[in-house]
């Protein structure tokens, strides 16, 4: 599940995975949230993050999150990715030089520090 998180700066899309992601959770929560700050904002920021009880992806969720990210490339300003999950650390790392925008990578511990550079 994808839970959109709140008390972030308005140019700035935030979310929350839980359990299993799907695509349905793409296109219910994650991308009408991001194409709703496009509307407003000419960069945007994006802050990620893994919950304990994350499992992963369905493969659909994860052609939906390469499209909205390809979509969009040149109108990302920040990009906060929150995990302790291995292989989406190495996957961050392995897109992050493809991506115009500024990437970092937390651990879930980092959580207060992301939020905080997100928002800056």
């Amino acid at each position: 599940m994808i839970e959109q998180l709140t008390n972030f700066p308005d140019n700035v899309a935030a979310f929350r995975c839980t359990g299993q992601v799907t695509k349905d959770d793409y296109v219910r929560v994650l991308v009408p949230a991001i194409l709703g700050k496009l509307r407003t904002h000419d960069k945007v920021r994006m802050y990620y993050e893994t919950a304990a009880d994350f499992s992963g992806f369905e493969p659909g969720a994860m052609w939906e999150d390469f499209k909205v990210g390809v979509e969009h490339l040149t109108r990302w300003d920040r990009v906060a990715v929150v995990t302790d999950v291995d292989w989406i650390e190495n996957a961050v790392r392995f897109f992050a030089f493809l991506m115009p925008a500024t990437t970092k990578l937390f651990s879930v511990a980092e959580a207060a520090q992301a939020r905080s550079w997100i928002s800056a």
